[in-house]
């Protein structure tokens, strides 16, 4: 087994910093001390990281975290060290991370909802491995800690095997980084959570790259109408592309009003990615009687979300939260790549940026304005 390696990776020392932020840098490239991985663990060289909103929310402070932190939780790598008791990866091996880790033993885990593992859940509220841990050492700060289990904006990084899936070797890294969020979440919003049927209609709010995955998974499971709302004309114009029979500018005319005329009366299911309290609102006064309405946002948690109470009894609506899709990743992961190799997900259309590791901070600026959809490191 491996030592200590040094290892260039983004620390977040302190959340809040004001943008722009490549003028107040919150996130420094530094180079740290990786422990070797331990029983159930992997030593993974990261080859491609994805920027998210989650990120994001949690340099903002909105999505508060224990600090120091290397951040980063959508990428994906080749396997380089499998620790004691590793049995179903090798070294060589091209892996994507999931950002729950999954005991398989706990009740969520053995009903069959691996996303709401309790241990995982603890050990990512205390910026831990899965086994309790944190291998991370250095930049005058002694211990950091994990994110979500992953710490993806690294060149190599150490993670539970319960945190890893095998892809395809021939998916292109970059591509592969976009399975562990964007597309995980979003499609499976759609799929797992909502289960929207072909024929019923859906209505996107918000186009970052969770809700342009979930316009994807909605097209895929044959959806009509599919309504995308945003304010971001470029954003509408992309989703167009991608399938979208609707479009609605949410800064010119009022999205409730606009997808109940697209809808007939309001949509079957209505997805909300933007993490707003105020567009959750809007997406549950957007579907119809008898509708489901999904949040797969992650507003701050001191904001509250109120509805009609007698509307969930006298229209039998469904409000339904989705964290990471609803998903089991090692059963989704697969299936979302094969119908992407047949065409039927073309999540590269995501994929708006390519940056080097030094570059983070002012990618979170555009990510921040709503210029990018997804960059992605590539190392």
């Amino acid at each position: 087994m491996s030592g200590r390696r040094e290892v260039r990776g983004a620390v977040l020392r302190q959340m809040g910093l004001p943008a722009p932020y490549a003028v107040s840098k919150p996130l420094r490239i530094k180079t740290l001390q990786l422990d070797p991985p331990g029983p159930g663990e992997l030593l993974v060289r990261v080859r491609a990281a994805g920027l998210c909103h989650s990120d994001l929310s949690v340099i903002d402070g909105s999505r508060p975290r224990v600090m120091p932190m290397v951040l980063g939780h959508e990428a994906s790598g080749e396997v380089l060290e499998c620790g004691p008791g590793v049995a179903d990866f090798s070294p060589g091996e091209q892996v994507v991370f999931s950002f729950v880790p999954s005991c398989g033993h706990c009740n969520p885990c053995a009903a069959g909802r691996p996303a709401l593992c309790e241990p995982g859940a603890a050990a990512n509220t205390a910026g831990t491995l899965l086994s309790g841990k944190r291998y991370w050492h250095g930049d005058g700060e002694g211990t950091l800690h994990h994110h979500l289990g992953v710490s993806g904006f690294t060149e190599m990084t150490v993670v539970s095997a319960r945190s890893a899936v095998k892809v395809d070797a021939d998916l292109p890294p970059e591509i592969a980084a976009l399975f562990g969020c964007a597309v995980m979440t979003g499609v499976g919003a759609v799929v797992n959570t909502a289960r929207v049927a072909a024929g019923e209609s859906v209505a996107v709010f918000g186009l970052g790259g969770v809700g342009l995955a979930a316009l994807l998974g909605a097209h895929a499971s044959g959806a009509h109408p599919i309504v995308a709302v945003d304010v971001l004309p470029a954003k509408l114009e992309l989703a167009r592309q991608l399938g979208a029979t609707h479009v609605i500018n949410a800064r010119n005319e009022d999205p409730v009003a606009a997808v109940k005329a697209a809808t007939g009366g309001g949509a079957h299911h209505a997805i909300e990615t933007v993490g707003s309290e105020v567009v959750l609102g809007q997406a549950y006064a957007a579907t119809r009687r008898g509708g489901t309405t999904v949040t797969a946002g992650l507003p701050h948690p001191s904001k509250m979300f109120s509805v009609p109470a007698v509307s969930l009894v006298a229209e039998e609506r469904t409000v339904k939260g989705s964290y990471m899709g609803s998903a089991v990743p090692s059963r989704d992961l697969p299936r979302y790549i094969a119908l992407y190799k047949a065409g039927r997900l073309p999540v590269d259309r995501l994929l708006t940026h390519r940056l080097k590791l030094e570059e983070v901070n002012e990618a979170f600026d555009r990510l921040a304005s709503g210029e990018a959809v997804r960059q992605v490191i590539v190392f």
